[in-house]
């Protein structure tokens, strides 16, 4: 199995919800200490390259074998976007000698829990399929958007769209499978990633091409940590894992 993929770890200095939670101790390590790991395990990977403005960052890059990029200080906001700053790290990596077919992992700092194998699931149906993108993707439970509504001033309840309060599904298992995004992993094609994928439509997604795919995540399996409640529950779920593993081994 060929390792030509670079995984793109991207994460920045500063966060609104949680400061500093890239470097946030999480089970016994930097938060994104448990990406950067990830992906130097993956079986297709070849290159992680981090992109951060954290200097503390990209040192802990370099001691776990990544290549470490010093992103540009206006890729480095709270409003810039994701591709933007995966596109100057890709750039980065094709004047290192990076070749321009191999795929391409966008992987967050920030999700210190996803599957072992997730990166390489999407990379192989990326190379399968022929599609342009890959995303990780989580069911939709007790929040499914058919169970969404509206409450006005007083308190009464709308539905969110349509006339029939919850589309008159009142139980969670007899709901049609929704999905969301679960920021664990995306996979997709340096063209899709530069935006040569004739078609596409102008927008925030359009790196993400025209072939879109998914790959499903059990309830769980991806942890992004957007509040501080999410450092407790990743701190938890990667202290039991570890827990498993040593009883297993003895």
């Amino acid at each position: 199995m060929a390792r030509d993929a670079i995984a793109i770890v991207l994460g920045r200095a500063g966060s609104k919800g949680v400061p500093g939670k890239n470097l946030a101790p999480v089970a016994g390590k930097p938060c994104a200490q448990w990406t950067i790991e990830h992906a130097l395990a993956s079986e297709r990977v070849g290159r992680v390259l981090v992109s951060s403005d954290s200097p503390e960052l990209l040192a802990l890059a370099t001691s776990l074998g990544a290549h470490a990029h010093a992103r540009s200080p206006e890729l480095a906001t709270d409003s810039a976007r994701v591709d933007d700053a995966a596109r100057e790290a890709l750039h980065a990596a094709r004047d290192g000698g990076l070749a321009t077919d191999a795929p391409v992992v966008i992987l967050y700092a920030n999700v210190p829990v996803r599957p072992p194998a997730l990166t390489d699931r999407a990379l192989a149906l990326l190379g399968e399929s022929g599609c342009d993108s890959v995303q990780s993707y989580a069911r939709v439970g007790k929040h499914h958007p058919w169970w969404t509504a509206r409450l006005d001033e007083g308190g009464r309840v709308a539905p969110w769209e349509g006339e029939v309060l919850n589309h008159g599904v009142f139980r969670r298992q007899d709901l049609p499978p929704a999905f969301v995004p679960d920021g664990g992993v995306i996979a997709l094609t340096q063209r899709a990633l530069v935006l040569e994928i004739a078609g596409v439509g102008a927008g925030p997604h359009a790196f993400f091409g025209l072939d879109r795919r998914g790959i499903e995540t059990r309830e769980g399996e991806v942890i992004d940590i957007d509040t501080p409640t999410d450092l407790l529950v990743a701190d938890a779920v990667l202290r039991a894992h570890a827990g498993g593993a040593s009883r297993a081994d003895r």
